[in-house]
């Protein structure tokens, strides 16, 4: 059996140094804190004297190591006002991306840099309000830069009350946490430790190891301790200070390790948290290859490394594990994995995390009795695990999902679709849906990603439904309300990429690059394509294909998702294209391997669920998206640009035939995902008022007719045979610009356009439009003709017991054209219920500028 000896401070004195005040002397000598992150002038500043900040970029996260601009500081107060670490008053800045000119620091060189503050009066914190802590981060001016701890949490610089005595410690380092803690690295027994304590004033100082005093000073500011390192277990180190029959103290924990141990996982373990003995314990599983030790620490042992929660090490040296006892079943407890004693890291299957700089943030009425943070026991995110967890009953056992053919999907983005931004809200919301027709339903991310208001794609943990939206239950009972009404659920899954609060980023990761470890198991060092974000996943690796398998069976099995929309999904490769906008045109040519890959997990879905939804945004070469649909994927087919150059009257770019399969090379009808608009587009509307083409009395941007050109737009846009997605609101005409307060900022949710006559119109078209489709097999015919060229365009629909046309005049003068129909006879206009009489087969037609008609040879249900 294999062993390694892990140590982490202390035990043996082997010197006791102090440093005396002079007789002579009538101030206390200032002690500058300790190097590291952030240092500080005086050592124990109060809220009203002058106080001096060094931040030293080159270590914490190093967000800013590179920096070439101006660094500021984004600060606040902890106050005795405050509720926890989160709760930041008197922000100095009124906006994170708007730099404030007196939050700059000055810079001093090699990467250090200082500012010098009056705290209560730099904040304006009022007189009796006492200040605890300043809490900071430090960024460049438009914040797209952060430096913050190396866990990513943010900064905490300790404040003294005026006159009082404090103590605390110097060496060994200590990170700026919310709760200090000692940046100290493994050491290996024999080694020395250098421990150093200071006091606000001439106290007499002691130090103590597990209770026992290891050195004394009288009448000093500052005591000095070597150590040797011989004993293994857990360690308290303890320093008091007292002067004048007053007494403060501070201290801090460490564990030295004993013997890894080898033993193979259990074979009932799952990944992350496995339930035995009716929830009374617990076998712990995390895959880390090539780390030294794990720990479990967190509520099971008071945040504690301890020799019971050390874990072992299976005989391949992938995965660490330890089976917990005595636990109680319907308990939420908080833990984390402790990585070689420098880091501590979630859950990576967490179903749920706490989120310390977040949470607090998230209403009550959205997530009822969150449990609070652990404040003072630990930093960063945490998971929760509880075996007994509520269970949900599912009322709807017997869903059949729409046919594809026939699937008309509403994009949705919960954040800016209801004010409450909650599952529960939005299952009361359904019969808005319901009205307007839709078959199914498309989420924006809703996994754990970092922040709260976000448009998602920046997620971190793929097992947690974000709280900002509400609870497990509130997810499960909005999607049975969905299936009971006909209504499938699609999700927006993002595993192009993963973000830095990802454990499985934060596990192998090179600070001093700022990127993934080359030995990472599941990223990329560098991106492999254009337009990436985050951390690039690696889908050739193994460990990358086991953990996506993983994450959507539980999707499908736990919550009975109908379908995902894979976001980015040509970005599941490992040829480089490079990650310049040049090289997009290589990124999109035909790749074999990337087909390979979706192949493999397209086959693995179906293997759970046959008739699962799989949409890829791909935008490849059309003989692979060819591939991948006769394969059974279906592929997102953006017509933005091509839709509303015709919406706007400008005929030149407005050709839309792309909508049609054919033009793809497609066999299927039922494989191409069209859409006008979509999360990512310029919203039609806007730019119909803002751009719109004009002729005499006909104006494109005047308010009524911009929504009347939308309903124009639609008539072709539904009539395509093939699956379709519309943006949350399109149907009432929303012109808001995607641009408004930043392209992924928060957008106002204006559910008052319901109440504007015209705006109800064009809902009522496409909610008429969406049941034509949904009630007439026609719209799913393979027999079709069109012309999508001209000013008037046509569509021509055949099946073996109706035929229809539908015809429009784009542009903004009235226009003539000779439209084919199959046959001659009566035909019946779906929207005025006139007849119109066709010989021969084609009906010369003259329209005016955004008139459009759906004719059929007999009528339509």
């Amino acid at each position: 059996m294999k062993s390694i000896y892990l140590l982490l401070l202390l035990p043996l004195i082997i010197s006791t140094g102090c440093r005396k005040k002079d007789m002579n002397d009538t101030e206390i000598p200032v002690v500058e804190a300790s190097a590291g992150l952030i240092t500080w002038s005086p050592s124990f500043p109060t809220g009203d004297d002058p106080l001096t900040i060094t931040f030293d970029a080159s270590r914490g996260n190093q967000g800013l190591k590179s920096i070439s601009g101006n660094v500021y500081m984004h600060a606040g107060v902890i106050t005795d006002k405050s509720t926890g670490a989160g709760d930041w008053k008197y922000t100095k800045s009124s906006s994170f991306n708007v730099p404030d000119p007196a939050s700059v620091l000055t810079p001093m060189g090699n990467g250090i840099y200082e500012i010098t503050i009056s705290p209560r009066a730099f904040f304006n914190v009022p007189a009796g309000e006492k200040i605890q802590k300043i809490a900071m981060v430090f960024r460049n001016a438009d914040g797209t830069l952060v430096a913050r701890n190396r866990d990513n949490s943010d900064i905490y610089l300790p404040i003294t009350e005026s006159g009082k005595l404090d103590v605390r410690f110097i060496d060994p380092e200590f990170e700026p946490l919310y709760s200090p803690a000692p940046a100290i690295q493994v050491q290996v027994v024999g080694q020395e430790l250098n421990i150093s304590a200071i006091a606000s004033k001439a106290a007499d100082l002691t130090l103590y190891l597990n209770g026992v005093s290891i050195g004394t000073a009288s009448n000093v500011s500052s005591i000095t301790t070597k150590v040797k390192l011989t004993t293994v277990g857990s360690q308290l180190v303890r320093v008091v200070a007292t002067s004048a029959g007053v007494t403060a103290e501070t201290s801090f924990t460490f564990t030295l390790n004993g013997t890894v141990q080898e033993a193979s996982l259990p074979a009932n373990a799952k990944d992350g948290v496995t339930y035995i003995n009716n929830g009374r314990s617990a076998i712990f599983n995390l895959y880390a290859p090539g780390k030294q030790f794990v720990y479990v620490i967190g509520e099971l042992d008071d945040w504690k490394a301890t020799p019971a929660n050390f874990m072992k090490r299976t005989p391949d040296g992938t995965r660490w594990w330890v089976q917990l006892d005595n636990l109680d079943p319907d308990k939420e407890y908080a833990y984390q994995y402790w990585v070689n004693g420098t880091l501590k890291i979630a859950d990576p299957y967490s179903e749920k995390v706490l989120d310390p700089s977040n949470d607090s943030f998230i209403p009550s009425a959205i997530y009822p009795s969150l449990k609070a943070y652990p404040t003072g026991k630990t930093s960063g995110i945490v998971s929760i695990m509880q075996a007994n967890q509520p269970i949900y009953n599912w009322k709807n056992a017997s869903f059949v999902r729409p046919d594809p053919k026939s699937l008309v999907i509403y994009e949705l983005h919960l954040r800016d679709f209801l004010g409450n931004h909650n599952y529960s809200t939005l299952k009361d919301t359904l019969n808005y849906l319901s009205r307007l027709g839709v078959n199914a339903i498309e989420l924006m991310p809703i996994e754990e990603f970092e922040g709260n208001s976000s448009w998602g794609y920046n997620p971190s943990f793929y097992f947690a439904p974000d709280k900002y939206y509400g609870t497990k239950m509130a997810l499960q009972q909005m999607i049975d309300e969905c299936h009971i009404r006909g209504i499938a659920v699609i999700m927006d899954m993002v595993l192009n990429h993963s973000f830095g609060q990802s454990p499985m980023v934060q596990l192998y990761f090179d600070q001093a690059t700022s990127k993934p470890t080359a030995d990472n198991p599941w990223f990329n060092t560098d991106p492999m394509h254009p337009y990436n974000v985050g951390y690039d996943f690696n889908h050739e690796s193994q460990a990358t294909k086991y953990f996506v398998k993983n994450v959507v069976k539980f999707w499908m099995q736990q919550y009975k998702i109908d379908g995902f929309r894979f976001d980015l999904s040509k970005g599941f490769t490992q040829k480089n294209s490079g990650t310049t906008d040049a090289a997009v045109s290589t990124w999109g040519a035909y790749d074999a391997s990337r087909i390979q890959i979706w192949k493999e997990y397209n086959s693995y879905m179906k293997s759970i669920d046959p008739n699962f939804y799989v949409i890829l945004e791909h935008f490849a070469a059309d003989a692979e998206e060819k591939e991948l649909s006769d394969n059974g994927m279906m592929l997102w087919n953006n017509l933005n640009g091509a839709f509303n150059e015709a919406s706007m009257g400008y005929i030149g770019n407005s050709d839309f035939s792309r909508a049609f399969y054919d033009k793809h090379g497609f066999t299927q009808t039922d494989k191409l995902v069209t859409y006008m608009e979509s999360h990512d587009e310029e919203r039609l509307m806007y730019k119909n008022l803002q751009y719109g083409n004009s002729a005499g009395t006909y104006n494109i941007k005047t308010f009524e007719t911009a929504l009347k050109r939308q309903a124009l737009v639609a008539a072709f846009f539904f009539a395509v045979p093939g699956p379709k997605m519309i943006w949350q609101f399109g149907e009432l005409g929303y012109d808001i610009s995607i641009d408004q307060n930043g392209r992924t900022g928060e957008k106002p949710v204006l559910w008052d356009y319901s109440a504007n006559a015209n705006r109800k119109a064009l809902y009522n078209v496409y909610s008429k439009l969406i049941n034509l489709r949904k009630n007439n097999a026609v719209f799913a015919t393979t027999d079709f003709q069109y012309n999508l060229t001209g000013s008037i365009k046509y569509i021509v629909l055949k099946s073996s017991t109706v035929n229809v046309v539908v015809t429009g005049n784009f542009d903004v003068t009235a226009k003539s054209m000779d439209v084919p129909f199959p046959s001659s006879g009566a035909w019946y206009d779906y929207f005025t219920g006139a007849t119109v009489n066709v010989s021969g087969t084609v009906y010369p037609t003259t329209l005016a500028p955004g008139e459009y008609h759906i004719y059929s040879s007999s009528p339509l249900k």
